[in-house]
């Protein structure tokens, strides 16, 4: 069972930056994809980044420029960064970590999340 936690998240002004970090713990070895996701009050959950195990980075279009997903570890996914600058008031959300795996092998598929960090900009 792979266990994720978010760090990062906090208070920031306008056009300010922020970093956002994901922890896994168990097997982690059968993840295919690794996402971000954020959920803003009243609204659904939105994609935000992901990266895939070939290394492949996808962006929501309101975040492309700005926002940049990526590993800090040349062996492993984890911990899985969100680099976040010039932040908006609409960015303002709880952001979550998201590991997919396929069946594939000796993998079994599985989607697990993380528990989310909220990330606050004021105007």
């Amino acid at each position: 069972q792979v266990h994720l936690v978010e760090s990062g998240g906090g208070l920031v002004q306008s056009g300010g930056s922020l970093r956002l970090s994901c922890t896994a713990s168990g097997v982690t070895a059968c993840i295919s994809i690794v996402s971000w996701y954020r959920q803003a009050p009243g609204k659904q959950r939105e994609l935000v980044a992901r990266l895939t195990s070939s290394g492949i980075t996808d962006y929501a279009d309101s975040v492309k420029g700005r926002f940049t997903i990526s590993r800090n570890n040349t062996k492993s996914v984890y911990p899985l960064l969100l680099e976040m600058n010039s932040l908006k008031p609409e960015d303002t959300a709880v952001y979550s970590c998201h590991a997919g795996a396929v069946t594939f092998g000796l993998c079994n598929a599985f989607d697990v999340w993380g528990q989310g960090t909220l990330v606050t900009v004021s105007s």
